[in-house]
């Protein structure tokens, strides 16, 4: 028997447009929802930013939010943790991550509701470094998902490998790279995915855990909730004839029931990558190409003005004290955390996406959380000393700026 643990990521930016958030919403949330609903036998893993999760309610599409919080309490859907708004959290610092952490479950639980109580955690791309356990750990996850290509040791289809944290481990779940991606791109249909999946083992119970944009479904592919999803779960539901093999040989699971049912594996040490990473990647130092690539210009500049910003920030909120100072140190740290989201490096990345207007608008955010730190520090209790230190900062993040914006400039003309 196999047991098919599937995870689907919903996900768009705190910069979309209120257009398209509502095209996604029609074209893909609510008719896959709908599939679920018509399915009560499915199963599967739901990671929801809560941006996402507040910018539907606060767009008047909170029906999907009320369809997924009702899936959640009828069982079928197991919620995950990650990060509120889909920072790539090895690439940011500690304190941010732990917030970033925190602030999507306490926005998820408000809206999803009690149902939210993740035993797993989704890291934003899949991005995984060790550095991030300790965060991800300390929240109470019991595992977390990786891509496959993180795998360091051989495929795991009958334990679970583990990782390690502290004086402790925690189970890792590694997405099956292959499989996920024919989903994605619509390699394979209901049959074959199913016929595969029963082979899996060679006759050993054993396990496949997919995960993908959960806008594959409906938006990136028309009506592919239905011509796949639909068609699998009719498939692996439908009662076993005589002679018929696959239909009684796969069974739909959530991934922590994978850690229940299969014993725990040795602990290994995964390749710090993405979901978007190559083996190629991997061997050339560059876990994260989409999002910062040391090949990239652009990238380079981007996190050359996130560090200024942070650094500004840090100063601003040491010395914030009173009236003015603080309510702007305050509104750069409510800025930051959107500011940090993955979009505008994905957008960068030219591999090959490549969208000006998303990269600007990402980098206005945090252009905006720089300019209230700086007039925290400004208007603080800091030394002259230090307010002049932070002067040439910003000074030195404008010219980051100017780099930016003349890259994008010279690169849309060429």
């Amino acid at each position: 028997m196999t047991a098919w643990a599937q995870l689907l990521h919903f996900y768009q930016p705190p910069t979309q447009r209120h257009d398209i958030l509502l095209r996604v919403a029609e074209e893909s949330y609510r008719p896959l929802l709908g599939v679920l609903r018509e399915h009560p036998r499915a199963r599967m893993a739901v990671n929801m930013n809560a941006v996402l999760t507040e910018m539907l309610s606060e767009h008047g599409l909170g029906d999907v939010v009320t369809a997924l919080r009702e899936l959640g309490e009828r069982g079928q859907v197991e919620f995950v943790g990650s990060g509120k708004f889909h920072p790539i959290l090895p690439l940011i610092p500690e304190a941010e991550r732990e917030r970033s952490i925190r602030d999507n479950a306490r926005t998820n639980r408000a809206l999803l509701g009690p149902s939210f109580s993740p035993r797993g955690f989704f890291p934003p791309e899949m991005c995984y470094s060790a550095d991030i356990l300790d965060e991800v750990a300390a929240a109470r996850h019991e595992w977390i998902v990786m891509s496959g290509v993180a795998c360091p040791a051989d495929w795991p289809t009958g334990e679970v490998y583990r990782v390690p944290v502290d004086h402790t481990s925690l189970h890792v779940l590694f997405r099956d790279d292959v499989r996920s991606n024919k989903i994605s791109f619509r390699e394979t249909d209901p049959h074959r995915f199913v016929d595969d999946l029963s082979r899996v083992g060679a006759g050993a119970d054993a396990y496949v855990l997919t995960a993908m944009d959960a806008e594959t479904y409906g938006h990136h592919i028309s009506s592919w909730e239905r011509e796949f999803l639909a068609a699998t779960y009719a498939l692996i539901e439908k009662p076993p004839r005589r002679h018929e093999r696959h239909t009684s040989l796969v069974e739909m699971v959530q991934p922590s029931d994978l850690i229940a049912r299969f014993p725990s594996g040795p602990v290994v040490e995964p390749f710090p990558a993405s979901w978007s990473t190559t083996r190629d990647d991997i061997a050339a130092h560059n876990p994260y190409p989409l999002w910062h690539s040391p090949e990239n210009r652009l990238h380079t500049l981007q996190w050359e003005y996130v560090e200024h910003a942070l650094d500004i920030l840090s100063v601003a909120k040491r010395y914030a004290e009173s009236g003015d100072a603080r309510k702007f140190a305050k509104l750069a740290e409510d800025l930051l955390q959107p500011a940090l989201h993955s979009c505008q490096f994905w957008w960068a990345s030219r591999r090959p996406m490549w969208d000006v207007t998303m990269v600007h608008r990402g980098f206005l955010l945090l252009n905006e959380a720089l300019l209230n730190a700086a007039l925290a520090v400004r208007l603080g209790s800091a030394s002259e000393r230090i307010k002049r230190d932070i002067a040439w900062r910003v000074a030195a993040a404008n010219e980051a700026r100017s780099q930016i914006e003349r890259q994008l400039f010279l690169d849309e003309i060429a």
